[in-house]
């Protein structure tokens, strides 16, 4: 991390012939690409650490393509010689979501909203002009091998990890159908294949759009599909219904020409499901097989989706086989087990988490007649005690988070230890036990452990609501908490 933060500084300074004040990691979202904010007194750029060099490549292309076309895309300022960093125009870090999310449905996310659907129609169909599509990351068609492949990822993913049983052939003759059914669309244009609000950038009631590079041509339909059924979105039926209207206004007045309404709508309702089912299929991936927390968490909300879809939209294809196995993954039955349980004003479960050192003070002494409970050694994380800017503070510091968050395997570690001690959580309410213990320790007691401490405090109060106690040791810190409150979580 550091190398690359080192280049990082270097290219900023021959591109803007001034040194960078700061150079700070942002949080990573789904994909490998690693992002920095890299500040100096009047200068302030997104930089990008990938070693997917035909992405980068292809995101050079597209933005270069789309920017001279005066769309809200970010300007590339460099990149390094091997095409692995670049910087690029900082928008800022308010994203429509953020927006949606603390504001509501009001009239000023709903004028944001369409603002984005009436420039995405723009990108769609007048960026369609001209662009290389052999310059795509991958397929330059999102035609019916891609519309199957999606299918199969959500088979593979999701729907085989729940055991459900099926017809093998008459599920993969209606993967077959649906893809055929998808692919025959009467407006193929630039297809984003990632629109939606966490990738619109707000910034002076504008709305600017970052994470393209995975766009090749395909049907207009997907990327609003995308948008409006964003699980975490939120939109109600009638904002769907009326959003969707406006883009294909949008569509018809850049077309200059009117296109059949019921035609397209079935096909998006078609676009729409496979959309969820792509979604399904990555949380899938990246929850139940990598066991990314975050992931895990997010199915319960992309079922429901799924679910409201199924209850009140048509395909217009027959597909028996795949609809029995939807329904069943829609039940309310399969989306509580997804559900962990959560503690009440009943519960007499306290979780007791302690930090120390191994040199100092030892192992903790469980002072109830529970006894056991983990004990996880953070010592294999990179101490930053070691460092002279750290010496003084400690993991609750946010430098010293920052840093254990973004230069170590703190966040693989704490991954693995949630899903341990979830286990034993999820078994202590339901069986009405009332203590566990789970202690972190490292050399001093001061930096990893207290950080990993209050992480799983977090963790736990957040998903399981449960009461925690917790004790930092070396630092002479205890804290007894009940149930969090709303606004604590």
């Amino acid at each position: 991390m550091q190398s690359i933060v080192k280049e990082i500084s270097e290219l900023f300074t021959d591109c803007f012939r001034t040194e960078p004040t700061s150079i700070d990691q942002l949080p990573q979202s789904g994909g490998d690409r690693i992002y920095f904010r890299v500040s100096s007194p009047k200068i302030n750029v997104i930089a990008t650490s990938s070693l997917n060099i035909k992405e980068n490549e292809t995101f050079f292309y597209f933005t270069q393509h789309f920017k001279a076309l005066g769309f809200p895309v970010p300007e590339v300022f460099a990149f390094n010689s091997k095409n692995t960093i670049y910087l690029q125009k900082d928008f800022g870090d308010v994203s429509l979501l953020n927006v949606i999310e603390g504001k509501g449905k009001t009239e000023e996310v709903l004028a944001l909203t369409k603002l984005a659907l009436k420039q995405l129609a723009q990108v769609q169909l007048i960026g369609d002009k001209g662009l290389d599509y052999n310059r795509c990351i991958t397929s330059k068609e999102f035609g019916k091998q891609a519309i199957l492949n999606d299918l199969l990822y959500f088979k593979y993913y999701f729907l085989d990890t729940l055991k459900v049983p099926y017809d093998k052939e008459k599920l993969l003759e209606d993967f077959d159908a649906l893809s055929l059914y998808l692919s025959r669309v009467d407006h193929k244009y630039f297809m984003y294949r990632d629109f939606q609000s966490r990738n619109i950038i707000v910034q002076d009631k504008k709305v600017f759009f970052i994470d393209y590079q995975g766009g090749m041509k395909g049907a207009l339909q997907y990327d609003v599909a995308s948008f409006l059924w964003q699980a975490k979105a939120q939109f109600s039926d009638e904002w769907k219904d009326n959003l969707l209207e406006y883009y294909i206004t949008s569509v018809e007045e850049i077309l200059n020409q009117p296109i059949d309404r019921n035609r397209f709508i079935n096909q998006y309702n078609g676009y729409v499901l496979l959309r969820l089912l792509q979604v399904l299929g990555a949380y899938g991936f990246r929850g139940i097989f990598e066991r990314k927390a975050h992931f895990l968490d997010s199915i319960p909300l992309a079922l429901k989706n799924l679910q409201q879809f199924m209850t009140h939209k048509s395909l217009g294809i027959a597909i028996p086989e795949f609809e029995r196995l939807l329904e069943i993954i829609v039940s309310d039955q399969m989306i509580e087990s997804f559900i962990g349980i959560k503690a009440t004003d009943q519960s007499s479960l306290v979780v007791r988490i302690t930090s120390f050192s191994f040199i100092k003070s030892g192992y903790p002494t469980d002072e109830t007649s529970n006894g056991g409970g983990f004990v996880f050694d953070c010592r294999g994380i990179l101490n930053p005690g070691r460092l002279a800017e750290f010496k003084q503070l400690t993991g609750r510091d946010k430098a010293v988070k920052d840093y254990l968050e973004q230069q170590t395997t703190m966040p693989v570690f704490m991954n693995n230890v949630y899903n341990i001690v979830d286990i034993s959580v999820s078994e202590y309410l339901k069986r009405g036990f009332s203590s566990l213990m789970v202690n972190f320790g490292c050399t001093g007691g001061q930096h990893r452990s207290v950080y990993a401490a209050d992480a799983l405090t977090r963790h736990l109060r957040n998903k399981f609501n449960v009461k925690t106690e917790v004790n930092h040791i070396e630092q002479g810190i205890k804290e007894n908490r009940g149930f969090p409150t709303e606004s604590q979580l």
